[in-house]
C-alpha cells in the first residue's frame, strides 16, 4: 500500500507540474504573439486629434482584419469617446486595473481575464505624439480583446490525451513495480515472522536463502545467529538440568544420614543438662545446625519437585481461618504480642492444606525472623474484577520494610536481603517455595512496604483452587 501511495502521489505531482508548465507555455505563446503584433499596428496608427469617430472606427476595423491567427475586437478610448471595431460588447472585459496600467506604461500592458467561463486576453497600448525625439501621450488608448477559447480547447485536448495515455501506462507499469516490490517485501516479511517465532522460543526457526543480494546475506546472517542462539540456549538448559539433577540427587542422598543424625541429636539434647557446660553447648550447637541442614535438604527436595513439574495438589475444602490458626499453633506463634490475627470465620476454600500450611508458616516465620513484632495476619475476601471470588492473606511486620533495590528479588532463590535485614538466617528458599505453592493453586503473592512502614506480603488465592499454567513465572 505504501508503494502504491508513493507511486500515485509521484504520478499525480508530475502530471500537475507538467500540465501547469504546458498550459503556461501555450498561453504565453499566444499572448506574446498577440501583444507584439498589436503593439506594432498601434505604433503605425495615424489619426488627427481629436479623432473623428467614423474615421477611427474604420482604422480599428482595418487593425482587426490584420489580427492573425486570432480574431481581435479593437476598442479605442479618447476621453469620454469610446469606439469599437465591431458590435460585440467586449468593453466589459476591459478592467479598471488595465485602464490604470495603460496610462502608467507608455509601451502598453496586457491582462488575462476570465469572463463567463471564457478566457480573454486584453491588451492596452496608449498612442503618443512624437516631436523630434520626444514622445508625448496623445490621450488615445487602443485596446485589443482576444478570446483564448482555442487555447483553452487545446489545453483540454492535451489533458485528455495525457490522461488517456498515462492511466493505461501507469496501470501497466504498476504490474512489474508490484512484482518488484513483492520480491523485496517478501523476504522482509519472512524475517519479521522468523524474529517473532524466535521471540516465542522457537529457536529452530530458519529463513530460506535465495539469491546472492543483500537480502540473501541478511537471511544467512539471521540463520547463523539463530543457530548460535539455539546452541547456547540448549547448552544452558542442559547445564541447568544438570545442576537441578545434582541438587535433587544430593538432597535425596543426604536425607537418610540426616534422619540418623537428627535421631542422635534429639537424644543428646535430652541429656545435655547432665553434661559439662562446654560439652552441652557443643551438643546444642550440633543439634541446631543439624536441624537447619535438615530444613535446607527438605527445601531443596521441594524445589526440585517444582522444577521437575512433579508437584501435585491434594485439595480439600477447609475453613481458611481455622487452617491459619492451626499453622500458628503448631509453630507456637500464639502470643498476641508476637502474632496478632484478624481471621473472620466462614471463609471456606478448596486448597491443599499441607501446601497452604507451608505458605502461611514461611510468610509469618520470615516476618518474625527479619522484621519486628508484632506480626499482623489478616484474612478477607475480594472479587477479581467482579468475576472470581478470592481470599486474601496479608502478613505485615513492624520492621523497617524492604529497601527499594530488594523488592524485585524477594522471591528469588537463595536471596538474602542482608542490607535491609540485620539478621539473616534460613535457607533462602522459603519465599521461593511460597511463591511456587501459591502459583500451583492459581494464585499470586506480592511483596510491598506498608503505608506506615513494615514489610507486607499479600497472598491472593481462588476459593476454588485452579492450577496455573506451567509457564507461569
Amino acid at each position: 500500500m505504501a508503494f502504491l501511495l508513493v507511486a500515485a502521489v509521484s504520478a499525480g505531482t508530475t502530471a500537475a507540474l507538467t500540465y501547469r508548465e504546458a498550459r503556461n507555455a501555450i498561453l504565453e505563446q499566444a499572448q506574446d504573439t498577440a501583444v507584439s503584433s498589436f503593439r506594432e499596428q498601434a505604433g503605425t496608427l495615424v489619426t488627427p486629434l481629436p479623432p473623428d469617430p467614423a474615421v477611427l472606427r474604420q482604422l480599428l476595423r482595418d487593425m482587426a482584419r490584420k489580427s492573425q491567427p486570432h480574431t481581435w475586437v479593437v476598442f479605442a478610448e479618447y476621453g469620454s469617446m469610446r469606439v469599437s471595431s465591431g458590435t460585440s460588447p467586449v468593453s466589459t472585459v476591459i478592467t479598471p486595473e488595465l485602464r490604470r496600467a495603460a496610462l502608467a506604461h507608455p509601451k502598453g500592458t496586457f491582462q488575462r481575464v476570465d469572463k463567463g467561463g471564457t478566457p480573454w486576453l486584453t491588451i492596452a497600448v496608449p498612442t503618443v505624439f512624437r516631436t523630434g525625439s520626444v514622445a508625448r501621450p496623445s490621450g488615445l488608448v487602443l485596446y485589443a480583446v482576444m478570446p483564448l477559447a482555442t487555447e483553452r480547447d487545446n489545453i483540454r485536448a492535451m489533458v485528455t490525451a495525457a490522461r488517456d495515455g498515462a492511466l493505461p501506462a501507469l496501470a501497466v507499469a504498476l504490474v512489474p513495480a508490484l512484482l518488484a516490490a513483492r520480491s523485496v517485501l517478501r523476504p522482509v516479511r519472512d524475517l519479521h515472522r522468523a524474529a517473532q517465532r524466535i521471540g516465542r522460543g522457537e529457536l529452530d526457526t530458519r529463513i530460506p536463502v535465495k539469491g546472492t543480494d543483500e537480502l540473501a546475506d541478511l537471511a544467512h546472517t539471521f540463520n547463523e545467529s539463530a543457530l548460535q542462539l539455539e546452541r547456547s540456549v540448549t547448552e544452558l538448559r542442559r547445564a541447568e538440568a544438570r545442576a537441578r539433577r545434582f541438587a535433587s540427587d544430593v538432597s535425596h542422598e543426604l536425607r537418610t544420614p540426616l534422619a540418623g543424625m537428627l535421631a542422635v541429636t534429639e537424644v543428646l539434647d535430652e541429656d545435655a543438662d547432665r553434661l559439662a557446660p562446654d560439652t552441652a553447648a557443643a551438643v546444642r550447637l550440633i543439634s541446631a545446625e543439624t536441624g537447619k541442614l535438615a530444613v535446607l535438604v527438605e527445601d531443596l527436595i521441594e524445589i526440585s519437585r517444582f522444577d521437575a513439574k512433579a508437584a501435585e495438589l491434594n485439595t480439600d475444602e477447609v475453613d481458611v481461618a481455622e487452617t491459619v490458626r492451626k499453622t500458628l499453633a503448631t509453630r507456637r506463634w500464639t502470643d498476641p504480642g508476637q502474632v496478632a490475627t484478624e481471621l473472620p470465620a466462614g471463609i471456606r476454600a478448596r486448597l491443599d492444606p499441607r501446601r497452604f500450611d507451608v505458605v502461611v508458616a514461611n510468610l509469618v516465620g520470615n516476618a518474625l525472623r527479619h522484621g519486628r513484632a508484632p506480626v499482623r495476619v489478616r484474612l478477607h475476601t475480594e472479587a477479581d474484577h467482579g468475576s472470581e471470588a478470592r481470599f486474601v492473606v496479608e502478613v505485615a511486620d513492624s520492621g523497617p520494610g524492604f529497601a527499594p533495590e530488594v523488592l524485585p528479588h524477594i522471591f528469588d532463590r537463595f536471596y538474602k536481603a542482608d542490607a535491609a535485614r540485620t539478621r539473616s538466617s534460613g535457607s533462602g528458599l522459603g519465599l521461593a517455595i511460597t511463591r511456587e505453592n501459591v502459583h500451583l493453586h492459581g494464585g499470586t503473592v506480592r511483596a510491598a512496604n506498608g503505608p506506615r512502614g513494615g514489610a507486607v506480603l499479600t497472598v491472593r488465592m481462588p476459593l476454588e483452587a485452579r492450577p496455573a499454567p506451567e509457564d507461569t513465572p
